[in-house]
């Protein structure tokens, strides 16, 4: 016999789980927008991002998830922002990205990919050399509005020392996927619920 709560409950997390992790609140407003610069000028990101081109992308919004590519350089060993402690750049970026990713959470992004680098350029046209770059990163985020409201919350002030310290060279450009084969959370979560509603009701029915 079916048990029936059993796959409704696993619905009803779904359901929870999408609420979450979808925009539901659709584009970002001009009056928004105007908001989240502010705040963020007050605060100082104007002094490493150029805020006319975040203004321009925040102005363009789809309504729609994307992904922010990175690509990163280490510093070298350096004086710990608050210890003093000598610290690889790696270390101190480690740091900033256990808090970024906790902020993200809250957000509904999350990292996406994460690869580190094992050769030189292959194919390079009209670009500088390569400075040496160690990771690239691809991080969702659900929606511009998530990402400018977290980038300029005065809460994360306190990390962003650490990825100053531990960032040498990077460069981020926002993107969307034309071709993407892997499954995203939107299906595997879908399949373990469904493993796990389905483990629980063969376990009902042998009793």
């Amino acid at each position: 016999m079916i048990n029936w709560y059993v796959w409704l409950s696993a619905v009803a997390v779904y359901g929870v789980f999408r609420a979450w992790y979808d925009n539901r609140r659709g584009r970002i407003t001009p009056a928004e927008i105007d908001f989240f610069l502010d705040r963020g000028a007050r605060h100082g990101a104007g002094d490493v991002n150029d805020l006319t081109i975040i203004r321009r992308f925040l102005e363009q919004d789809d309504g729609r998830e994307f992904f922010m590519v990175n690509l990163v350089k280490y510093t070298g060993d350096i004086p710990h922002p608050e210890t003093g402690a000598p610290t690889t750049g790696q270390a101190m970026l480690q740091q900033y990205s256990r808090s970024f990713v906790k902020n993200m959470l809250r957000y509904g992004g999350h990292p996406a990919l994460a690869a580190r680098k094992i050769g030189g350029y292959v194919d390079a046209w009209q670009v500088p050399p390569d400075p040496g770059w160690n990771i690239t990163g691809f991080m969702r985020y659900r929606s511009r509005r998530d990402m400018i409201d977290m980038a300029t919350d005065p809460k994360f002030n306190g990390i962003h020392k650490f990825k100053i310290a531990g960032v040498g060279e990077t460069f981020s450009f926002p993107s969307q996927p034309i071709v993407m084969l892997l499954f995203g959370p939107r299906i595997w979560v879908a399949m373990v619920l469904l493993l796990v509603a389905a483990f629980i009701q063969i376990a009902l029915l042998l009793k």
